[in-house]
């Protein structure tokens, strides 16, 4: 039994939840977000609350219980709230800056990275080493953060390069003579 896919995912006021055919639809303050529907989960919408259930006994549809429970849970939270990640940049001459819709990063190279903020992004830059990304679909801003990242990873010795807030570092002893 899922712990997670329990539990019913409770629908706030002003969010309105439609399932159409195989697809979830939930409408709220911040914009409206879809999730194909899994054939392994049955959704049930009753009294201001998703509820979601294994189709049958199955390995599979046990395993997709608990994810697909999350990600409603995700879309709720989404157009309610939103969700947002902080990187650091750290390094001397490593900083960032947002020009209109891109993202110019200094980060060491030869040349500038120009970063083109994706739609349904919002990236702010309250100063030059912090960088701010929000929006309403957790997984685009996972991945937004994370290709940013990836242009300079933390590295050990120094710790210089891109993190995320409170990512903690773990740092090597330099070669001794």
């Amino acid at each position: 039994m899922s712990r997670t896919g329990k539990k019913p995912v409770a629908i706030p006021a002003g969010v309105t939840a439609t399932i159409e055919g195989r697809e979830l639809s939930v409408k709220g303050p911040k914009g409206t977000l879809t999730l194909p529907l899994a054939d392994e989960v049955t959704y049930a919408i009753e009294d201001g609350q998703i509820a979601i259930q294994p189709a049958n006994d199955t390995k599979r549809a046990r395993s997709f219980w608990g994810m697909q429970r999350t990600l409603v849970q995700n879309l709720v939270t989404g157009v309610t709230e939103g969700f947002s990640k902080t990187l650091q940049i750290t390094g001397v001459g490593y900083r960032a800056n947002l020009q209109g819709k891109n993202l110019k990063l200094q980060l060491g190279y030869s040349h500038d990275v120009d970063f083109a903020v994706p739609e349904g992004i919002t990236i702010a830059t309250p100063d030059q080493t912090t960088v701010q990304i929000s929006g309403i679909d957790k997984q685009k801003v996972g991945q937004v953060a994370a290709e940013i990242r990836r242009w300079r990873k933390p590295e050990p010795y120094k710790g210089k390069g891109i993190k995320y807030a409170g990512e903690f570092i773990f740092r090597k002893e330099g070669k001794k003579k």
